[in-house]
């Protein structure tokens, strides 16, 4: 995103493990890079105590009050009835409204896409929004959805999926023509559940889509597909396995580098790669996951994120602005 982006960017400050100092922190960072004007939305006396932590001077940066903060534990359903001034709606209201162009949150998961759904609406035709990450692969990014907005599908569901993805990767990554493959248990059409059969006969029969069959788990990662489509209880662990597993490794080298003198000087001279790699594959460099299918742009950023995850997540929300990726799915769920 270049700095002459108007994004207007609606951040639920409240929101995440570490609360407001991470997002107030992001959003800082965000309007110096990027020149985006961000409102951050919470409880306005303790933003504003934060926000004079920090050389905010020329940055387009506001606060909206929401005086009610949604938490990480609590029920979605019982957040959207009782905290109507919460952070997360207003945040969405000031979407909805037209004062902002894109709204991002940390916070609770469930209470975001029940919000969303109330407030933005589903996109005409869409039954069911996705959330969709990036990961890294072997030869770039892919897209994979959904990873966690519906652990129960039916087939339709997957192809609105697919179509949603393929959108998502066309404009956001680059790629003119994405290639979408289902997750299964094996390459073969025959392999997988009832769900995954049908939903391939049916992404077979989908025009728009460059449907390239069955991808296992092993696929995921190795470069490909640009799309991989699953139900959300098959992404949701399939994603949450992957951090586990980049956590155990970064622990375990750390480990093993530290347990003798050799190991730690050898460390020295391979820190320009460690480095690199790890920034190919640190999810805070990719800030967020949107969740495609609401009439409008939402980012979810994990619980966990750190002020630069934040600043990358309104990165993230600004080309897709920019990049009119809800009006594209609008006009590709119209066409499927």
């Amino acid at each position: 995103m270049q700095r002459t982006d108007a994004v207007r960017v609606a951040l639920d400050a409240m929101g995440g493990d570490r609360g407001p100092d991470v997002n107030v922190e992001g959003a800082v960072t965000a309007a110096r890079e990027f020149g985006a004007t961000v409102t951050l939305v919470g409880v306005e006396d303790e933003l504003q105590r934060r926000l004079r932590q920090h050389d905010t001077r020329g940055l387009r940066l506001t606060v909206r009050h929401a005086p009610e903060v949604v938490e990480m534990g609590e029920s979605p359903m019982a957040a959207l009835r009782r905290k109507k001034h919460s952070s997360i709606r207003v945040g969405l209201e000031l979407v909805k409204g037209g004062e902002a162009d894109a709204f991002v949150s940390a916070g609770n998961t469930g209470a975001v896409m029940a919000t969303a759904l109330v407030v933005l609406g589903p996109l005409p035709g869409v039954e069911r929004p996705a959330i969709a990450v990036v990961v890294p692969t072997l030869t770039g990014c892919a897209v994979l959805l959904d990873v966690g907005a519906n652990v129960d599908c039916k087939a339709r569901h997957l192809v609105q999926f697919a179509i949603m993805g393929n959108v998502y990767a066309r404009d956001f990554l680059g790629l003119p023509r994405p290639r979408v493959g289902l997750l299964s248990i094996g390459e073969e059409e025959s392999k997988g559940n009832e769900l995954t059969r049908e939903a391939f006969k049916e992404l077979e029969d989908e025009a728009s889509l460059n449907f390239i069959g069955n991808v296992e788990g092993r696929d995921v990662f190795n470069g490909t597909s640009d799309v991989i489509v699953c139900d959300g209880f098959a992404g949701n662990v399939a994603l949450k396995i992957s951090e586990s597993v980049l956590e155990t490794m970064f622990h375990l080298l750390r480990e093993e580098i530290g347990k003798d003198l050799r190991g730690r000087a050898g460390s020295l001279l391979l820190l320009p790669a460690f480095r690199r790699f790890k920034r190919r594959v640190d999810p805070s460099e990719y800030g967020g996951a949107p969740l495609l299918g609401v009439n409008g742009v939402c980012v979810i950023s994990h619980g966990r994120s750190t002020g630069k995850a934040i600043k990358n997540a309104i990165r993230a929300a600004g080309e897709c602005v920019a990049n009119k990726v809800i009006s594209h799915i609008r006009e590709g769920i119209a066409l499927g």
